[in-house]
């Protein structure tokens, strides 16, 4: 059974800068497209980061500049590098990892962490 477990996540003033982690467990030989995705309440979740099925980073619009994704593909951690926090940034970050190809040579699909909570607040 894969889980994701995301941490890192505070409440810290405007202008500081967090690095929220996500670790994948289980019987995983590789993580494809993982990505991070928050959700303030009575929002939908929306797509801050992720990595295209061939490694690329993306980022949403609002994400451009201030938010860094990074794979340490060994250890099936994924970073989100946020700087300069705002206020708006407050939110539930979650990791997903829409496919996942196992040790068995099965094909997983759509697993997402428990999430982290980010308060940006002075």
């Amino acid at each position: 059974q894969v889980q994701l477990v995301e941490s890192g996540g505070g409440v810290v003033q405007p202008g500081w800068s967090l690095r929220l982690s996500c670790t994948a467990s289980g019987s995983i030989f590789k993580l494809y497209a993982v990505g991070w995705y928050r959700q303030v309440p009575g929002k939908q979740r929306e797509l801050v980061a992720r990595f295209t099925g061939a490694g690329s980073p993306v980022y949403a619009d609002s994400a451009k500049g201030r938010f860094t994704i990074s794979m340490d593909n060994p250890k099936n951690t994924v970073y989100l590098q946020i700087d300069t926090l705002k206020p708006e940034d407050t939110a539930v970050y979650y990791c997903n990892a829409p496919t996942i190809q196992t040790l068995e040579g099965r094909w997983e699909y759509d697993y997402w962490g428990q999430g982290t909570q980010v308060t940006v607040s002075s």
